[in-house]
C-alpha cells in the first residue's frame, strides 16, 4: 500500500514566508503584520498612522470579503492591493506572496491589515519585519490573558480607543501586566484614531525602527 505524505501546512507556508522577506527585501520594504479582532479599529488606524508619517506608505488589506477598506486606502492614494480569503480566518504567505506582485511599492513602509482574529493569524508567518498587535479600550483588558500566542509574538502593542477610558471599566495595569509577564520587550502605545492622540509617539518610534532597518540594506 502506498502512503502518501502531505507537507506540514505551516512549514509549507513558512517556506513563502522566506521567499517574501527575500522579495520585500530588495524593494527596501519594512513590512508590519497588524493583527487585531473585529471592530477593533485597524483601518481608521492605519489610515491615522500614515496621517503621522512622512515615510511612503502602502496597505496589503486583508478581509473574508468586500474591499470597503481597500476603497478607503485609495481614496487617499495609498497604494493598496486588497485579498479576500472567502473564508479563512487569517492571511497566509502564499496569498501576501501574490499581493506583493500585485502591488507597485518600495522604499516604504507596507501595513498589512491581517483577517479579525486574535487566533489563526498569530500561527501563519507572512515575512514580515514583525508583528503588531492591536487591542482597544471597549473590548475589555483580559486579551493578554486568552490569547497568549499573539501577545507573546509581537514587537508592539496598541491600545486603541483611549478616548472612551472614562466609559469602560477598563484596567490598564492589569492589561499591561499580562503583556510584560508574556513579552516583557514588547512596546505598548495608547491612541485613539479618533482623536488623533497618541499617534505622533508611535509614528516617531515606527519611523526609527524603518531609519534601522533601511541602515541594515
Amino acid at each position: 500500500m502506498e502512503i502518501k505524505i502531505i507537507k506540514n501546512v505551516l512549514e509549507a507556508n513558512n517556506n513563502i514566508a522566506e521567499e517574501n522577506k527575500n522579495i520585500k527585501d530588495e524593494r527596501k520594504i519594512l513590512m508590519v503584520n497588524i493583527i487585531g479582532s473585529p471592530g477593533t479599529g485597524k483601518t481608521s488606524f492605519i489610515l491615522k498612522l500614515i496621517e503621522n508619517m512622512d515615510i511612503p506608505c502602502g496597505v496589503i488589506e486583508g478581509d473574508v470579503a468586500s474591499d470597503i477598506d481597500a476603497r478607503k486606502m485609495a481614496e487617499r492614494n495609498i497604494p493598496v492591493v486588497q485579498i479576500n480569503t472567502g473564508g479563512e480566518c487569517h492571511l497566509n504567505a502564499n496569498s501576501v506572496n501574490k499581493a506583493l506582485s500585485s502591488i507597485d511599492f518600495h522604499d516604504g513602509i507596507l501595513f498589512i491589515e491581517n483577517i479579525g482574529n486574535l487566533i489563526c493569524p498569530s500561527e501563519f508567518e507572512l515575512g514580515e519585519d514583525f508583528k503588531l498587535a492591536m487591542a482597544n479600550v471597549a473590548e475589555g483588558d483580559d486579551k493578554p490573558y486568552k490569547y497568549p500566542l499573539l501577545f507573546s509574538k509581537v514587537k508592539a502593542v496598541v491600545l486603541n480607543k483611549i478616548d472612551l477610558l472614562p466609559y469602560f471599566d477598563f484596567n490598564k495595569q492589569y492589561f499591561y501586566d499580562g503583556i510584560k509577564t508574556l513579552n516583557d520587550k514588547a512596546e505598548i502605545f495608547e491612541v485613539s484614531s479618533r482623536t488623533g492622540e497618541g499617534f505622533e509617539v508611535l509614528a516617531k518610534w515606527l519611523k526609527e525602527i524603518y531609519n534601522q532597518y533601511m541602515q541594515s540594506k
